[in-house]
């Protein structure tokens, strides 16, 4: 059974930092491109970062550049993927969620993605 489970998420004032981690298992993800991506109220999920197999390669939206950091920990079972936030901002508010994508290098494209986690809220306070 696949399960992507993301921890984390929380309310933080702005200029602050989270770090979200999200466990994967039930397939061999270490073999996987692993992305994140977020959804506001009222807006469209957005790709946010992601990364090849190895983590190696990593990808980031504009909006995010400079601030925010994926990593991997590959074990033999489980895949954890991580997200560094820092100087998070009010308009970074929104439900992040944890995907992985059946190929061994990410997407920014949400559709190129096969699993997905349940989402962690972010809120961040002005």
């Amino acid at each position: 059974q696949v399960q992507l489970v993301e921890s984390g998420g929380g309310l933080v004032q702005a200029g602050g930092s989270l770090r979200l981690s999200c466990t994967a298992s039930g397939r061999i993800f270490s073999r996987y491109g692993m992305g994140w991506f977020r959804q506001a109220p009222g807006k469209e999920r957005e790709f946010v970062a992601g990364n090849n197999w190895s983590g190696s390669s990593t990808y980031y939206a504009d909006s995010v550049k400079g601030r925010f950091a994926i990593s991997r920990d590959n074990a033999k079972n489980t895949v954890t993927v991580y997200l560094q936030m820092n100087s998070l901002k009010p308009e970074d508010t929104a439900v992040y969620y944890c995907a992985g994508r059946p190929d061994s290098y990410g997407s920014s494209v949400p559709s190129e993605y096969a699993w997905w986690g349940q989402g962690t809220q972010v809120t961040v306070s002005s």
